[in-house]
């Protein structure tokens, strides 16, 4: 087994033409996370997104996209940003995972939702990442919601009808290219981080310019796609996320808050599934992690891992004594409701009294702006 490491940038023509193949060879349904134009993205934005492209007996024969972090530590692309990570690899080809790293110049490897059927001895953890399943199309999911979560289902619905009756004309834009628009879904989406007690992710410029240009992105193959809700002409809801012929990874979803009552989300996802298994999705995965909207909305569970792929080196010890007793904790409260709950509680109250002080101190936090940053 051969591996050169490049940048993005430096793959040629015919080896993302390869990558291409190697997807379409393996899963039926490939997320947007792992394809080429994902990595060329944040390639463009960050400087140290790297691939190794892999070699076995003269034939390419996968490539693993990382970001490169001090003292020999990988993360996947986009870290803390992707719902699907891994390699991708020719069908029956399993590279020894010691010899990846020592090739990609890595001492570790660390992932949290891998494609589960990867480096099985590595996972520390494996969880469910809730779809919408729209391969028997639209109707048939919906009859299927329907069944399992008639109140839920018949409930948006009727919200649905009293958010038009109230305000006026709902109308539904799929695949919106307009960056103002998408403007719009990011001030929301960054006001219900701080409302929430997150971290506000558009604060990073350089994540606001990666999704623009994501945005930008419009391929048969890969797409950025933002569609919103509108009542009476003016948006009120919507997400933006990206796609591969027959995936939407659910992303970034958002609403005006003023209309929180009318169960905006509900509403504007089983518009977007309508949508978007018209335009040839056959899954919506919308995931990891407990939600609420997640439970009424799946029809279906994939499987993402945890863990870590490591060599026997000082700093995939010292790596693992920093991580692993945090990343322990954080699941162990996210698995159990007794303690999810209250930290969301906790989590919330902790926003409330931010945008209180923010508001006292004139500070109101930033989206960010369109230009190119780096991490």
């Amino acid at each position: 087994m051969k591996i050169r490491v490049a940048r993005p940038e430096e793959l040629s023509g015919s080896e993302l033409e390869v990558w291409r193949t190697l997807q379409r060879a393996g899963d039926e349904l490939v997320s947007p996370f792992l394809c080429p134009e994902f990595t060329l993205a944040v390639g463009r934005h960050r400087d140290d997104v790297r691939v190794a492209v892999i070699e076995d007996a003269g034939q390419l024969a996968g490539f693993l996209p990382f970001e490169r972090h001090p003292r020999g530590v990988g993360k996947p692309v986009g870290a803390g940003l992707t719902d699907a990570q891994g390699a991708v690899l020719a069908p029956g080809f399993t590279p020894d995972p010691r010899l990846l790293l020592k090739g990609a110049g890595l001492s570790v490897w660390e992932f949290d939702h891998l494609v589960a059927g990867q480096f099985a001895d590595a996972h520390t953890s494996r969880h469910a990442s809730p779809i919408m399943d729209l391969r028997a199309g639209y109707e048939a999911y919906a009859a299927e919601v329907s069944r399992e979560s008639g109140k839920t289902y018949r409930s948006t619905l009727a919200k649905q009808r009293k958010l038009g009756r109230d305000f006026g004309e709902v109308t539904h834009r799929y695949g919106i290219t307009d960056v103002e628009q998408l403007r719009v879904l990011l001030r929301w989406k960054s006001e219900q981080y701080r409302r929430t007690g997150r971290s506000d992710r558009f604060a990073k410029p350089w994540i606001v310019a990666l999704v623009e240009d994501l945005l930008a992105t419009q391929t048969p193959g890969f797409a950025g796609v933002l569609d919103l809700v509108y009542v009476a002409g003016v948006p009120v809801v919507g997400h933006f996320g990206l796609r591969s012929e027959n995936v939407l990874a659910g992303w970034f979803p958002a609403y005006d808050p003023a209309f929180s009552r009318y169960s905006p989300g509900l509403v504007h996802h089983l518009a977007m599934a309508r949508e978007a298994a018209a335009h040839g999705i056959q899954v919506i995965d919308l995931g990891r992690g407990a939600k609420e909207y997640k439970d009424k909305l799946k029809t279906g569970e994939l499987v993402v891992a945890e863990g870590r792929l490591a060599r026997r080196t000082p700093a995939a010890a010292l790596h693992w004594l920093g991580s692993a007793p945090v990343r322990t904790a954080r699941n162990t409260v996210l698995a159990h409701s007794a303690l999810r709950v209250p930290a969301d509680r906790l989590l919330k109250r902790y926003g409330r009294l931010r945008g209180s002080l923010s508001r006292l101190t004139g500070d109101t936090g930033s989206t960010g702006t369109a230009r190119t940053g780096r991490a």
